[in-house]
């Protein structure tokens, strides 16, 4: 019979951590992990439109980013997986945007309050609301993607 594998909660590891003598961040100047590569632009973009687009979208959910500077590769990393297992759709590397309830967005909030909390650190962890009209006005700057076309946007007049 295989072994089962025990689950450990996100902020237990994290009071690990801090417990463990990791009493202040990392320096900034880090090192990115294979583990922190992106999908490529469309590919996010696409995502992103399907949630904007999602017509059976619950009534009691709600749009936000989380976005984050976390010098610690280790909290960091545990911070993408457990906003990945939240349901959180990673848009850059340390921006991530989600459709969820008002239940998972207070935990959310809440879980990461005390992940700041846990060791000295100089991070900054930002949850932000934001309206589907916001969402559909974005502009993607510097990639080789019209955002405007993809959303509908753009009004094209015929002479």
């Amino acid at each position: 019979m295989p072994r089962r594998k025990k689950e450990i909660d996100y902020l237990s590891i994290l009071r690990q951590l801090a417990a463990s003598g990791m009493m202040e961040s990392l320096p900034p100047n880090r090192v990115i992990n294979n583990d922190e590569e992106l999908m490529s632009v469309s590919d996010r973009v696409q995502q992103i439109l399907a949630i904007i687009n999602n017509k059976k979208r619950p009534a009691g959910n709600m749009l936000f980013f989380v976005m984050y500077d976390i010098e610690s590769n280790k909290v960091r990393r545990y911070v993408v997986k457990y906003l990945e297992k939240k349901g959180c759709t990673r848009v850059q590397k340390s921006i991530f945007l989600a459709d969820l309830s008002m239940d998972k967005y207070q935990t959310i909030r809440e879980d990461l309050t005390e992940v700041q909390a846990a060791y000295e650190n100089n991070d900054s962890i930002l949850v932000v609301p934001i309206s589907t009209d916001y969402l559909k006005a974005m502009k993607v700057i510097g990639q080789n993607i019209d955002v405007d076309i993809i959303t509908h946007t753009r009004n094209t007049l015929f002479f």
